[in-house]
């Protein structure tokens, strides 16, 4: 027998959802390459721990866990011990002098390498096939990797690369196998949305690969996570308003407003062709959902840039709102410009920022009861099944919650849903 047949490999994923995908190709190898996954802590023939490398706290879970598995080693629980993705893409000389214990480290998407390091072969025509590790009716798909834009904070170039699309037709026969794997709400990811198809195709082509892929049978959703705010195409606002799969729903990161510290941010985007850019989300998209991100700290923002940031909060009204603390990294454009802002000022920014937010969130909120919604349901938990209408991406925003009341409703299924209450975050609905 093939000791292949025998070998029980884990693999664990940190960080974003594109790292999600990569270890779900990852997966697929292995197990037409006869591995055997195991999610076990224990008699482990390999762990492949697939780490982050994006900010410090990112850094720090992934050290954490390679040291983790370097106990379990030690312990004999675990035989080997792979490191990859971002960390071992950004660090991998100085991983190996400082944890030998580790037995291979390789960059992202090294697949092929981690696979002959197992004894196995990469097998090139599954590429586009993958071991969904969500739950079965979402998926994600990362339709390009690395980025162009020079961003003075981000460290993602560095690990991840120029942008390089992938193309239409390989995303359609992805998707086609999401669909036949029972996928129903698919979610778009890359490092930048916005500039797909430059690269392969001489322009960018985001439009035409959303109609494509919900051409798709079986496919209900598509959702964007991550385009860019400075090259948005003009051609995405009418696709999203028009294509009735396609959630009316843009995660568009702005980092700040000021426009010192966007200059500085080195994000290629004004204040003002910021608010033109949101204001034709909001005209072209009749009752889009905007989500957005923001850091505090940068070392460029003053007391008086943070509180243009609250006021245009306060003035906007975005439906969902993420925060970082800036964080420093070594090898970008901002690390000359040191860490000014202490950790306690940043935290207070922070959740000054999100109390703000939350204001407004409850407001919002209060304005969908009465309304209808198409619903997903995705869990039950307690006396309430959970679920997400086309304002809430997974996991980073709030949920529908929908009291037990003898229904026998079908994970995984939409159901038309009638909003009664709400809370700052959460709405809460009856079964129509």
């Amino acid at each position: 027998m093939d000791i292949r047949k025998k070998n029980k490999v884990s693999v664990v994923t940190l960080g974003c959802a594109k790292n999600t995908v990569d270890s779900e190709r990852l997966m697929n190898q292995l197990k037409v390459n006869d591995f055997f996954l195991t999610n076990e802590t224990t008699d482990i023939d390999t762990v492949i721990i697939n780490t982050c490398g994006f900010i410090e706290s990112a850094k720090q879970e992934s050290i954490d866990t390679i040291f983790e598995a370097v106990g379990m080693k030690k312990e004999g629980r675990i035989k080997k011990i792979i490191v990859a993705g971002c960390l071992s893409e950004r660090y991998k000389e100085d991983l190996i002098k400082e944890i030998p214990e580790v037995d291979a480290f390789f960059g992202t998407e090294k697949y092929e390498g981690i696979l002959k390091e197992l004894g196995g072969e990469l097998k090139y025509e599954l590429l586009g096939e993958r071991v969904i590790t969500t739950p079965s009716h979402t998926a994600y798909l990362k339709i390009s990797e690395g980025c162009d834009n020079p961003c003075s904070f981000c460290a993602i170039p560095l690990m991840r690369g120029k942008h390089k699309s992938k193309s239409i037709e390989d995303l359609v026969r992805e998707t086609e196998f999401l669909a036949k794997n029972n996928t129903k709400e698919l979610i778009l990811i890359a490092q930048d949305l916005s500039d797909y198809g430059k690269d392969i195709y001489g322009k960018r082509v985001l439009a035409e690969l959303l109609n494509r892929l919900s051409e798709v049978s079986g496919i209900e959703w598509i959702r964007l996570m991550y385009v860019y705010p400075s090259h948005f195409p003009d051609d995405v606002y009418d696709v999203i308003a028009k294509n009735e799969k396609i959630c009316k729903y843009i995660d568009i990161p702005l980092q700040h407003i000021s426009d010192d510290v966007l200059k500085s941010m080195r994000r290629g985007i004004t204040k003002k062709r910021t608010i033109e850019v949101l204001n034709k989300l909001r005209e072209k998209i009749p009752g889009v959902s905007i989500r957005t991100t923001f850091i505090v700290g940068y070392p460029a923002e003053k007391k008086e840039d943070f509180n243009e940031l609250i006021d245009f909060i306060e003035e906007f009204k975005f439906d969902r709102v993420g925060v970082f603390h800036y964080s420093v990294e070594e090898n970008t454009p901002s690390f000359i410009l040191g860490d000014p802002v202490n950790e306690e000022e940043k935290e207070f920014r922070r959740e000054h920022l999100m109390e703000t937010q939350k204001e407004i969130s409850l407001q919002l909120n209060q304005s969908f009861v009465g309304k209808k919604l198409k619903v997903l349901i995705e869990s039950e938990e307690g006396n309430y099944f959970i679920g997400r209408s086309y304002r809430d991406a997974p996991e980073i925003d709030g949920e529908i919650l929908i009291l037990n009341e003898g229904q026998n409703l079908i994970l995984g299924n939409f159901y038309s849903t009638e909003i009664v209450d709400f809370n700052e975050y959460d709405l809460f609905g009856k079964i129509i």
